[in-house]
């Protein structure tokens, strides 16, 4: 099919572009031509100007082809949606977005494509390649639009504001990806659990957890991930880089993440809150969901007695009291305790009698 569909498009741009010109041009084309050393060979050229680009052809047709490019003559009409495009071949690949036909087919993923050039670009995924570099910071993309997009970000231009807080943003895009903050809308919804997203590359990225596909290997390990930052972030446990760094302290953590919750205890913010009123806030959300089971819930129970604990942590310690198993142990006395806690409350029995004596 992929074959096929090929042979199709060069047969087109052959009928397109016709036959090479051998023969000698007539003398009124001259200005338009600019002849080549090798033997019957024309050049086609558009001449420099207001309207020319000084381009040279080495087919008459592919003249006549570019010189409509400048005319913004575009004779081929898609007659679902009505859009017109300047090659028949252009013309087929945008059909293909109204049939969903998907004829390029990655050989590491098996992920379909309707053209060459989005196969091209995914490929970049396994491979890791990243072509396109900004000249100012040297950080490096895979895709062009992404690199235009980022150059932005080192301009001090910004013209579009948001209407409801004042935030300005680079580019109309990161307004409209904004707003949605205000109006709390997530139009891209995940057709397997129905968890919606703000952005499209959130929901790309949330697809893979319903897939058991791990496209990202690392080189010294083997271990594979589902997601390219995964990957990113295991790296550095092999390379023991910490380029997050707390400008408070000098403390470096492998993960912005890490370094974002650092750096609270500076601050002293706790932005999770308790929504039963308590009063009680938390640095990570992850301490807030395990107190939030102190008014709701206990889901840890015990198969032996029954009892339920809130934190998975609190029901481990209370499982080695079924199995007799005594795993802390005091440096000083070689007394043994089954609980963590216990141990360092014996512990003190030693530092006191230490300071009364």
């Amino acid at each position: 099919m992929k074959e096929e569909h090929e042979q199709e498009e060069q047969l087109l741009l052959k009928q397109e572009e016709g036959d090479k010109c051998m023969v000698t041009p007539p003398a009124e084309e001259k200005d338009h031509i600019k002849p080549e050393p090798m033997r019957n060979q024309v050049v086609y050229q558009d001449l420099k100007g207001d309207k020319g680009s000084g381009d040279s052809f080495s087919q008459n047709s592919h003249l006549v082809q570019h010189l409509k490019s400048h005319k913004g003559e575009k004779t081929f009409p898609c007659l679902t949606c009505g859009e017109n495009f300047l090659r028949k071949t252009h013309l087929m690949v945008h059909v293909r977005t109204h049939t969903g036909e998907r004829i390029y087919k990655c050989p590491s993923c098996e992920k379909t494509f309707s053209n060459k050039s989005g196969l091209k670009a995914h490929k970049r995924v396994h491979t890791g390649e990243k072509p396109f570099s900004c000249s100012m910071c040297g950080k490096s993309f895979t895709l062009k639009g992404n690199l235009n997009y980022h150059l932005k970000t080192h301009s001090d231009e910004k013209p579009f504001t948001c209407l409801s807080c004042g935030k300005c943003f680079h580019n109309k895009c990161g307004l409209q990806v904004h707003i949605r903050i205000h109006s709390e809308e997530k139009p891209f919804s995940c057709t397997i659990c129905g968890k919606s997203f703000t952005l499209k590359g959130n929901l790309t990225e949330h697809m893979v957890t319903h897939s058991d596909e791990r496209p990202f290997c690392c080189k010294m390990c083997k271990k594979t991930f589902k997601r390219r930052f995964l990957l990113t972030n295991h790296m550095r446990s092999h390379t023991g880089e910490k380029p997050f760094r707390c400008l408070s302290c000098g403390k470096s953590f492998s993960r912005k993440f890490h370094l974002d919750q650092h750096i609270r205890v500076h601050t002293g913010e706790n932005p999770f809150g308790c929504p039963s009123f308590c009063g009680k806030s938390f640095t990570q959300s992850g301490n807030l969901t395990c107190h939030i089971r102190l008014h709701t819930e206990k889901p840890f129970s015990c198969a032996i007695c029954g009892l339920s604990f809130s934190k998975k942590g609190h029901l481990i310690p209370h499982m080695r009291t079924h199995a007799g198993e005594e795993n802390f142990k005091c440096p000083s006395c070689g007394k043994i305790f089954c609980h963590k806690s216990t141990l360092r409350r014996h512990i003190r029995t030693h530092t006191c009698k230490k300071s009364s004596s």
